[in-house]
């Protein structure tokens, strides 16, 4: 979370979301990934069902839990309209593989997708449950440069060096140079932080990433 939204949120009660997995490893990188797309929620990871239970698991906001997990305990997630606030991780994105009564996320997919998947969320809210809250207001001092909000935006659309050069007309070493520059202005440092960033201020349109 950069400054202008640790000033945003001060004093404020963030909203929750659970992880409910049984795999460390991904549990970790799920929450990272969530973490970077929604810094304005505070994540809570949870082994076992049995954690989750013991934490009023009706206050989550929306909790992403692994299929195997909700299979075993159908019933309890069934209940009631607590299958409009999970969202099932599947392994497949085969139509045979999904829940019907569930919004199902498959995770063997690529970082970049799930990423635009999370910020899908963000924007819209889960189809059938509470909207996620909207990103703290941005400071109105501009950070970037026009260039410089320029290359962000190819960045963000996964375009390298050269092909920023091309279209901006513009020497490869000046791209270099400008990607250094935002990185060091914003504190960011993978493409996928600066994607993030670049969709949440509007910098690209988050259906051409």
């Amino acid at each position: 979370m950069n400054k202008e939204m640790m000033k945003a949120m001060a004093g404020k009660q963030m909203p929750e979301m659970a992880i409910v997995e049984s795999n460390t490893l991904a549990a970790m990188g799920l929450r990272q990934l969530l973490e970077s797309v929604m810094p304005m929620m505070k994540i809570s990871t949870f082994g076992s069902f049995r954690q989750y239970e013991a934490n009023n698991p009706d206050h989550f906001v929306h909790s992403f839990v692994s299929m195997h997990i909700v299979l075993e305990h159908r019933y309890f997630f069934t209940q009631g309209n607590r299958n409009h606030h999970v969202i099932v991780l599947t392994p497949s994105n085969d139509p045979n593989s999904q829940l019907a009564e569930f919004h199902c996320l498959c995770v063997n997919v690529s970082e970049g997708y799930l990423i635009k998947e999370f910020l899908n969320l963000q924007h819209s809210g889960h189809p059938h449950g509470e909207h996620i809250p909207a990103m703290p207001p941005v400071t109105q001092e501009k950070v970037l440069s026009d260039r410089e909000i320029e290359v962000l935006s190819l960045v963000a659309q996964g375009k390298i060096n050269k092909e920023i050069a091309d279209q901006l007309c513009i020497g490869l070493t000046t791209v270099i140079t400008h990607r250094k520059k935002i990185q060091e202005k914003l504190g960011l440092k993978s493409v996928s932080s600066l994607t993030i960033y670049a969709v949440m201020h509007g910098f690209v349109d988050i259906n051409i990433i």
